[in-house]
């Protein structure tokens, strides 16, 4: 079970989610005050709501602003101020020599109860939101996250291209190397390490996928193309070296040539990207844990949030079916 008080990923990803948002909103049914296109929330209100002092909600802004900024507090003032006066002077207790007053959208009332300590009302709900963001992510999905990366728009053209991307890198081993059978594994499984600091074996392990599931299918779009990338211009590279050579490349040849090409700075920001990415998204989405890529663990963006989890999001099969003519046309030709 996480623990939300000492995790500021953790946090974000659910204040980040909007899906998850709307249910816990809905679950809490807190009036609040429609101000500036969204319900707001006093320091009063949130004292009441959480059992505990107006100093201690002083203390957390205090060590805590950043991040409760970031996700909706404000400090009204001057006009601001008097607008919010005039639509609730009746409710809060404002008077004209008021010069400053605090106010928590509903994210910033979240972000509280997500690092208070000492309520015990925000505890209860700290693991009821932990169970509705799980509750969220599963009705989605159906169950399973485990195909979350196949709902993004850009998935279903990303991996229709990358069988002809894949052949080509095949077809130069078998050309370009002079190997055995066991060459195909194992430089796929080297390619992997340098993008993403695992081989198949160990990325099935962690995303505890069968035997007989296909790695690249649970994989992001943007690590599909990077590794496409990686085929195409290794490709390249290996023709290009067999025929200066006039022969085939010998193991230690192709070993070299592969650190070369990995550390070339063009492929620095695109693996740096392509890490973060899918650090971030299996620790936010599928609740697993990269060890080798944990630095580049960040929170999931609200803008993934709708990728994969939104409106614009789709099971692989509602895509399939929603282009069946465009693939029967090109079946055809």
């Amino acid at each position: 079970m996480k623990d939300l008080t000492v995790s500021n990923i953790d946090r974000q990803n659910v204040l980040n989610n909007p899906v998850a948002l709307e249910t816990i909103q809905e679950y809490i049914g807190l009036s609040g005050m429609f101000f500036q296109e969204e319900y707001v929330f006093t320091k009063d209100m949130l004292a009441s709501f959480y059992n505990i002092s107006e100093s201690t909600i002083e203390r957390y802004l205090e060590s805590n602003t950043e991040e409760l900024n970031h996700n909706g507090y404000q400090v009204l003032k001057g006009k601001k101020l008097k607008a919010f006066r005039e639509h609730f002077g009746n409710i809060v207790h404002i008077t004209s020599k008021t010069r400053q007053l605090g106010i928590f959208n509903f994210r910033a009332f979240l972000n509280l109860g997500m690092l208070l300590v000492e309520s015990n009302k925000a505890k209860a709900l700290r693991s009821k939101v932990l169970d509705i963001v799980i509750d969220s992510l599963n009705q989605k999905t159906g169950g399973s996250t485990k195909f979350i990366n196949q709902r993004d728009e850009d998935f279903l053209n990303t991996i229709l291209k990358e069988p002809h991307y894949r052949k080509e890198f095949t077809d130069a081993l078998r050309d370009y190397l002079d190997l055995g059978n066991f060459k195909y594994p194992y430089y796929t499984d080297k390619l992997y390490e340098c993008i993403f600091k695992e081989n198949a074996q160990e990325y099935k392990r962690i995303l505890k996928l069968e035997q007989k599931d296909n790695v690249r299918d649970t994989m992001y779009a943007e690590v599909l193309k990077l590794i496409a990338s990686y085929e195409t211009g290794l490709t390249h590279e290996m023709k290009t070296k067999s025929e200066q050579l006039g022969r085939k490349l010998s193991q230690p040849e192709m070993d070299e040539l592969l650190e070369v090409f990995s550390n070339h700075p063009l492929y620095k920001p695109l693996i740096e990207d392509a890490r973060t990415k899918m650090a971030t998204r299996d620790y936010g989405f599928r609740r697993v844990f990269h060890e080798n890529l944990k630095q580049y663990i960040d929170t999931v963006s609200k803008s993934d949030f709708d990728r994969f989890l939104g409106e614009k999001s789709k099971s692989l099969e509602e895509r399939i079916d929603e282009n069946i003519d465009v693939f029967k046309r090109l079946k055809n030709r």
